[in-house]
């Protein structure tokens, strides 16, 4: 492994402290700054992880030279604009989901990219799970046969979540499932279409001007025979909490479990059995290894931590900062880069269109093509 070490600077510190102690650990990454502009709640990050540079503001941020990299995980509103300005300010960006919230930011940042030569990952959690890095392995190694045709959900309810959550469309959150699908055959998206069923509270759907409860969305895959489809929910609608997908093969086909906990089963032609979803921590340099299966905080003194959320997100969190300092460390796109990653935002975005019109066909635009 190489000795190169990156300079990172993590921008939210919600949910982003989670990817402290990861990035401290691992052996190509200096966990060198933290912004947050609530300067008590800085202080309490800093102290308890032992970080000096601290930053309540993102543009004095970027103008430290030593900064080699942000990983960016502020409200999803903020994505575009931060992950722009960093590029620009000659920035490496991971950038938690989604990539933006608009086609034209999705392309303005695979401009900024093409510009500046520096790398962007949106660091969707799906395609780093233990589950997907499962059916990948028995994918590449055969087993599932041709794969015939993909199927994703993401449902929770987001009742009680900060106010700009409220009345949002269902699709304008999908990478989580549009992920999976696409990402299994490292496809892009050709174009969709998709229907809205239902109807969500009444005072929820001034907001956005979004009346559904569920929406559903074709993909047709780009240069491929096979289409996909995904399945959202934020209000409304009754149903445990649910990030999934299923993969049916001509050999084997995966279908995850339909109550959490519980094992997912692998159909080889009509037979069924339940499985047993492996841990993938013998992927990443043995310093980050635990990781996967424990909490990330860094030691028993910093538990009354807010950001204790346990392994989180499938085991992903480790696998998706070993992604991204891999690509920096051997100056290689990541996965997704910003063309994959502007795909499967604008499958979302333009889902939701598509079921504002109807289930109008929407192609995906040339610039998030590979």
């Amino acid at each position: 492994m190489s000795e190169k070490r990156i300079n990172i600077a993590i921008v939210g510190l919600g949910f982003g402290a989670e990817f402290i102690p990861i990035y401290q650990k691992h052996p190509n990454a200096n966990m060198y700054a933290i912004c947050q502009r609530n300067e008590e709640k800085l202080a309490e990050i800093g102290d308890a992880f032992g970080i000096e540079k601290r930053y309540t503001s993102y543009e004095e941020l970027l103008k430290d030279p030593n900064v080699d990299a942000v990983h960016i995980n502020t409200p999803i509103q903020s994505h575009a604009e931060q992950s722009i300005a960093a590029l620009r300010a000659g920035k490496h960006v991971a950038c938690t989901v989604p990539m933006a919230t608009t086609v034209e930011e999705c392309r303005q940042i695979v401009e900024a990219v093409k510009e500046t030569g520096l790398t962007y990952m949106m660091m969707e959690t799906v395609i780093y799970s233990r589950e997907f890095l499962f059916v990948k392995e028995l994918y590449e190694k055969g087993e599932l046969g041709k794969i015939q045709f993909l199927r994703a959900s993401h449902q929770q309810e987001m009742a009680g979540w900060p106010g700009y959550w409220e009345g949002l469309p269902p699709m304008h959150y999908a990478t989580h499932c549009v992920g999976p699908v696409l990402a299994l055959p490292k496809a892009q998206a050709a174009y969709v279409s998709c229907f809205g069923s239902g109807r969500i509270d009444e005072d929820l759907i001034p907001k956005y001007g979004s009346p559904f409860a569920i929406e559903t969305c074709h993909i047709k895959y780009k240069d491929s025979d096979l289409s996909a489809e995904v399945t959202r929910s934020l209000f409304n609608t009754a149903r445990q909490y649910r990030e999934s997908f299923d993969v049916y093969g001509s050999k084997k086909s995966f279908e995850w479990t339909l109550v959490e906990h519980e094992d997912s089963v692998i159909h080889t032609g009509e037979s069924p059995e339940k499985v047993k979803i492996p841990d993938y921590a013998h992927l990443l340099p043995k310093e980050i290894q635990h990781f996967t299966t424990a909490g990330v905080y860094d030691g028993e003194e910093n538990q009354h931590l807010s950001f204790i959320q346990g392994s989180g997100h499938g085991g992903s969190h480790p696998h998706l900062v070993n992604e991204f300092l891999n690509a920096l460390v051997d100056n290689r796109a990541p996965y997704p880069d910003a063309k994959e990653s502007a795909n499967i935002t604008c499958v979302g975005i333009l889902a939701h269109e598509s079921a504002m019109k109807g289930g109008e066909i929407m192609p995906l635009p040339d610039f998030t093509f590979k």
